[in-house]
Parts: structure tokens; sequence; C-alpha cells
């Protein structure tokens, strides 16, 4: 049984304004590519990690009042922003490993780390291939821990990709589209709460060599029956590390209750809900967010990583262990996700 969402009791949280300094970015050079990002604050290390075609700039208003207790480091994935955009590695693990060697060229040994979307799945991949580099994991409407995505990243997906998001820049495109998402908010769907930031994301691939990029990326985690990259049959290895998840109960992108199954899979984790939010939570309510960061950040300790006790656990939850608490609630979450799966195919 999954435990009821956790709540931050409400209060008003004021975002102060946003100085030049702190919407500036930096660049470090890294393996011969530019890679951009923004920093600010000091104390211990938070690492805001994007979503897919998104960019550090996403979180921008939330940086200052982060940064009131944490050296906050945003970057542009490689591919993505302002950082290069070669012909080059876009999966997860390589993502997890751009970002490692960035807080290594910073000096930083180890980190919190929060991720969006696609950024939720790179979190996680850090904290697998580097779990004595991470203190605690903030998913927010992550990839990863399920197949079912929007049909939309289902199509982009699919050969012609290109051809299509080209035509999104033909003259009267944008209007039109724009036309479309005011219907949907106006008609109160979900698709229609998230709509204006994925339009967004249209408007940050302006020429070819950000739309490769993209397709690369999405390519890496997506095809035309949904995600490709699940995590779930390594959640188990989260335990002992603080989690929390938090998720929009109208995302249109990556269904709430993904939710609820990562929250299972997941040992100790905490799961947070924020009502009326689609894919983008921390742009819905920008108050509670930096709230319940804040807040989990300020009451947990960061995880005592050992070799011994990891050990321990892939003995303990590996596949096909028939006993402990670890393999019996990963094999539940994955027997629920295949079942799913099986009846969307016979729909």
């Amino acid at each position: 049984m999954v435990d009821a969402p956790h709540r931050v009791p409400a209060r008003t949280v004021r975002l102060r304004s946003v100085g030049d300094g702190e919407r500036e970015l930096q660049y470090r050079v890294v393996h011969g590519y530019r890679r951009a990002f923004r920093m600010a604050g000091e104390g211990p290390a938070l690492v805001l990690i994007h979503g897919i075609g998104d960019s550090s700039a996403t979180w921008a208003e939330l940086i200052p009042d982060l940064a009131r207790t944490h050296t906050v480091i945003a970057p542009d994935l490689l591919g993505h922003g302002a950082s290069d955009k070669p012909r080059a590695d876009y999966s997860v693990a390589a993502y997890a490993n751009g970002v490692r060697d960035l807080l290594t060229t910073l000096g930083i040994e180890s980190a919190t780390l929060v991720g969006h979307s696609l950024g939720g799945g790179v979190a996680m991949q850090f904290a697998y291939q580097f779990p004595e580099r991470t203190e605690r994991l903030i998913l927010v409407s992550a990839g990863g821990v399920g197949r079912e995505v929007n049909p939309m990243l289902r199509l982009v997906s699919l050969p012609g990709a290109h051809l299509m998001l080209s035509a999104l820049r033909l003259p009267g495109a944008r209007l039109q589209v724009g036309l479309a998402v005011r219907m949907m908010k106006a008609m109160d769907t979900d698709l229609g709460q998230d709509a204006p930031d994925l339009l967004n994301l249209v408007d940050a691939l302006p020429d070819e060599t950000s739309r490769n990029a993209f397709i690369r990326t999405l390519r890496a985690v997506v095809d035309w029956r949904g995600q490709v990259v699940t995590m779930l049959d390594r959640c188990y290895l989260t335990e002992g590390m603080p989690t929390m998840l938090l998720w929009g109960d109208r995302d249109s992108v990556v269904p709430v209750r993904h939710a609820f199954g990562a929250h299972e899979a997941m040992p100790g984790s905490r799961l947070e809900i924020f009502e009326g939010a689609g894919h983008f939570p921390f742009h819905a309510d920008p108050g509670r967010f930096v709230a319940v960061v804040e807040e989990f950040t300020r009451e947990t300790a960061p995880a005592d990583w050992s070799r011994e006790r990891w050990r321990e656990l892939l003995r303990e939850g590996r596949p096909g262990t028939a006993g402990g608490r670890a393999g019996s609630v990963r094999e539940r979450a994955v027997e629920r996700e295949l079942r799913e799966v099986s009846e969307r195919s016979a729909t």
C-alpha cells in the first residue's frame, strides 16, 4: 500500500526578484565542448537538471531563493540551451557523466540532485552511477519510472521528425499552434495546463543543430511504444538515500500514476502532489516548490553511502530474488506497469 502524499503546511512564500548576476550564464569547456551553467549562493550543493529541449532558464526565477541556503548549480545539458550541440552521445548515462564532470571542474564533490522530466532520469542515473556523490534525490515529474509518455513525444521519435519540427518554424505555423494552445487552456484540458511550456520548448529549437540534438536525446529514451529507459528495476537501491517525488496531478506528459509507482518502489521516499499543476509544478506554484525543497533538505541528512551496504542491496534485491522487501516492492511495481501496457494494447 502506498503512503498518502506528504503535505507541507500552507504558507505564503514570497519569491525575491532575480538579480542580473544570478541570471548570467557561466561556461566551462569539458572534453572539448562548451558547457553552460548558472551558479549562485553558498552552502550545500543543489544541482537543478532541466528536461528535454529545455535549459537552465527554466529554473531562473527559483535560483535566487534556493541560493539563500544552497550553492545552486543549474547546467544546460549538452545539446541544450547555450551548451554546445555536437554529434555525440545523448544517452541518460552520458548526461550523468557530464553532470559529474562539470561538478568536478567546479570543485563540488557531492550534491542534492533536483531533476525535472528527462532531468529526473539523469538524476536517478547519476545516483546509480555515483552514489557516493549523491546526497539526496528530488524527482520532479521524472521520466524513467514507467513506459507511458505523451503520444506527441512518441510521434517525434519516429522517422521524419526533423521535417515536422522544421515545419513548426514556417511563417504562420507558430500563430496556428498558439491558437490551438489557447483553445486547450480554455477547455481546461490536462494538455492545456502544459501546452504553453511545451510550446516554449519548440521555440528553443531555432535551427537544425538544435533540432538534431533534441531528436537524438529523445530517441535515446523514447520510441513509438513509449519510454525506453526505466529505473524501476533499480529503485530499491535508493534505500537509505533521502528521496522526494514531486508531481502535478494534471501532468499530461508523464502521468501522475508514475509518481505513485515510483513512491512504492523507492523505500522511504516522500511524495508531494501539486493539485491542479501539470508537467511543470515548479512553474505552477514556485513558492510552494521552494518551501518543499528547503524543508526536505533541512530535515533530512545526506545519504551515508558505503560499498558494503551497496553490495548487500544488490545481493538482496537483484532481479530474480524471491525474498526481501526491496525485491517484492520492485516486482509489484514492474508487474503493475506491465499490466497497464497490456491493457492499453488491448484497447
